[in-house]
């Protein structure tokens, strides 16, 4: 009984303190962007959208702490949503984190959010099943992704920048070209 005791406590322990102790470590990263991009090169089904082969996702540490903000307080809150409980959007957290669009020619930012799974491999896979989170995963818009566990709570942030061709950062540079705000939708 002793050993069983031991033995189950020690099995907790260990599932328990398997991410606490290595999100954010190079290994979790390297997974993850592992088991991303093998399927970003060979394409997939999103549903009944057949999603052809794109580029690698680099590792993003503004979207990692945009990931890591978002899963803590959905957590601490108890609440799991895209939308913060003040109203923040996964863009606004992402530009929050140091995730900015000033200085590129285009910018866009999603997100996918899971509850529950104990591993990387079990929370891919369920992203991979659902058609909008699969599509998210396979945008050739995005480029770089940062992804945060805490509790139960993942997050995974994605962002795409493309930035302006070298003859346009002269110009900008000398004066003979300038960015003209964008008027606010309401």
């Amino acid at each position: 009984m002793k050993y069983y005791i031991l033995g189950l406590f020690l099995f907790f322990t260990l599932s328990q303190n398997t991410f606490s102790q290595s999100v954010g470590s190079g290994k979790f990263k390297a997974e993850f962007l592992e088991q991303i991009n093998k399927l970003r090169q060979k394409g997939c089904n999103c549903g009944t959208t057949k999603m052809p082969p794109v580029a690698p996702l680099k590792w993003n540490d503004d979207l990692e702490k945009a990931a890591k903000g978002h899963a803590q307080e959905m957590a601490k809150k108890k609440y799991f949503s895209h939308s913060s409980k003040d109203g923040r959007s996964a863009m606004t957290r992402a530009e929050d984190a140091g995730y900015t669009h000033k200085g590129f020619r285009s910018f866009t930012v999603g997100e996918n959010i899971a509850q529950g799974q104990p591993t990387i491999d079990e929370v891919m896979d369920g992203w991979f099943k659902s058609p909008s989170h699969c599509m998210n995963l396979m945008n050739p818009d995005f480029k770089e992704v940062g992804v945060w566990l805490h509790n139960t709570y993942w997050v995974q942030d994605f962002g795409g920048r493309e930035e302006f061709s070298s003859q346009l950062k002269e110009m900008l540079k000398s004066g003979k070209a300038r960015i003209l705000p964008q008027p606010v939708k309401n």
